[in-house]
């Protein structure tokens, strides 16, 4: 297991044996899902191409852009993306928009995706905040 994985791992642990996960999820949270994607060999422009697009999809349909981020040096991972947690109406929007661009939608997304990825996890976190925010929430 990576190290970034070992302490997120530990972080979480340590959250819940202290009893604070149930707060920290609260609706008033912000939260966001953080997605790290490993390029198949070979892929990794197509793979950009690919996000690109669906942030494109997403965007169109009003939901905020995502934020990515490059690899450059450390762990095995190629981007990783910070995308706000979407609502069923949000997701509707994004499937509507989809298909009127003529783009895959339903499980045909993960499909397409799966054809430029070695491998690809997703972790809803709270945040962003700062230390100090974080700090306030648990007071």
């Amino acid at each position: 297991m990576n190290s970034f994985m070992k302490y997120a791992a530990a972080a979480l642990a340590g959250a819940a044996a202290a009893g604070s996960i149930a707060y920290a999820q609260s609706a008033s949270a912000p939260r966001a899902v953080i997605s790290i994607y490993r390029a198949a060999p070979g892929h990794q422009e197509a793979l950009l191409q690919w996000l690109a697009q669906q942030d494109r999809i997403a965007v169109s349909a009003g939901v905020p852009s995502s934020q990515l981020y490059a690899h450059t040096d450390g762990d095995s991972w190629d981007y990783l993306m910070i995308s706000p947690v979407t609502t069923d109406a949000q997701d509707a929007a994004i499937e509507a928009a989809a298909a009127k661009a003529g783009m895959p939608t339903g499980p045909k997304v993960g499909l397409e995706l799966r054809k430029n990825i070695a491998s690809h996890t997703d972790t809803m976190v709270v945040g962003p905040l700062t230390p100090a925010q974080m700090v306030d929430r648990y007071k």
